[in-house]
């Protein structure tokens, strides 16, 4: 959290970027294996996907179109992070998807079948159920914006009804990647180690 002398303490994308970097900085300086940092770093975006979706599925006041933009903005800044950081290749920005396709969603228009059949294809990382909650919770921004039909919403069911998603509104935030811990040699020879006595390991013998 970034802390305003002239105001409350607020969670902002600065502070989420200093914190992964702070994160990544301590892993790299205790000498952790790139591939596990970068399981790492793919478990916490998750985890920021997931509780960022979930808050856009509870909230009506957040489905907006000026949401949509400001995520888009937000998750390409993350994204931009993982390149930064050489991080990219470790499918951490696979995780963001479902919420980019919802920032996507609360952006693109809602009125003809045309633009129905683009949401289904465009949403391929959401269910069925996050999307039609999307859309009914969409709020337009001011009386010139009209709100998303129930005909609509009814087309985007129809469409999708052969999809066989599971009965799941919310992201699990607490869901883990199994963490694979890869086999890499050592370029240092133990034999030409040398042990110092003050460590009091003469009981080892060299083989």
């Amino acid at each position: 959290m970034d802390t305003d002398a002239d105001g409350p303490t607020t969670y902002t994308l600065q502070g989420l970027i200093r914190q992964l970097s702070q994160f990544n900085s301590t892993m790299r300086d205790h000498g952790l294996d790139p591939e596990i940092v970068g399981q790492v770093v793919r478990q916490l975006f998750h985890c920021i996907n997931a509780v960022t979706l979930n808050n856009l599925l509870l909230r009506k006041d957040v489905c907006s179109w000026s949401t949509g933009m400001q995520l888009r903005y937000n998750t390409s800044q993350m994204e931009e992070w993982l390149r930064a950081n050489n991080l990219f290749q470790s499918k951490a920005s696979a995780t963001l998807e479902p919420i980019i396709q919802a920032a996507q969603l609360l952006q693109v228009k809602k009125k003809t079948s045309q633009d129905a059949e683009a949401i289904c294809s465009l949403c391929s990382a959401l269910n069925v159920q996050q999307i039609v909650k999307i859309l009914n919770l969409y709020t337009p921004l001011n009386e010139f914006e009209e709100r998303v039909t129930v005909s609509f919403i009814r087309n985007i069911q129809n469409i999708l009804q052969e999809r066989n998603d599971p009965p799941q509104l919310l992201m699990d935030t607490k869901h883990t990647f199994p963490v694979l811990f890869p086999y890499t040699p050592s370029a240092l020879s133990l034999e030409t180690m040398h042990i110092p006595a003050s460590i009091g390991l003469d009981f080892l013998i060299r083989v």
